[in-house]
């Protein structure tokens, strides 16, 4: 059986998780799919930023769990959704982390969207 590396987030890969303030809503086809307030940011090193939505502000009946999954040394393991409204273009875009690492615990019970799977990832600033 192989062992998981696990990593801490440091000064070489560091992670850092905020509130976000701004409305975020998601969209496809015609319905939205995601409504928040309470949307956190994490930056991971180098990445641009993802915005991870608490499970409670999101349609969960318009998701349906894939098989797929995949691992991160700094999260944990991650799974998978696919929005069947939005086709082909959408399989696997939705992933979430439901048993996280301690370093990142603020993002259990969150779920992330690839931008390019859906028709409209809004961040709503202030102004």
């Amino acid at each position: 059986m192989q062992t998981k590396t696990v990593k801490i987030p440091g000064p070489d890969h560091p992670i850092t998780i905020e509130p976000n303030p701004a409305r975020i809503t998601v969209s496809i086809g015609g319905r939205v799919i995601a409504d928040t307030r309470e949307a956190l940011t994490l930056r991971e090193a180098s990445y641009p930023a993802v915005h991870y939505i608490p499970r409670k502000d999101v349609d969960m009946s318009l998701l349906q769990r894939t098989d797929h999954a995949t691992y991160c040394p700094y999260k944990g393991d991650c799974a998978y959704y696919s929005i069947p409204l939005g086709g082909e273009r959408s399989v696997n875009a939705v992933w979430t982390y439901e048993d996280t690492y301690p370093a990142v615990a603020q993002i259990k019970d969150h779920l992330a969207f690839y931008t390019d799977r859906v028709d409209t990832f809004d961040v709503h600033t202030a102004g």
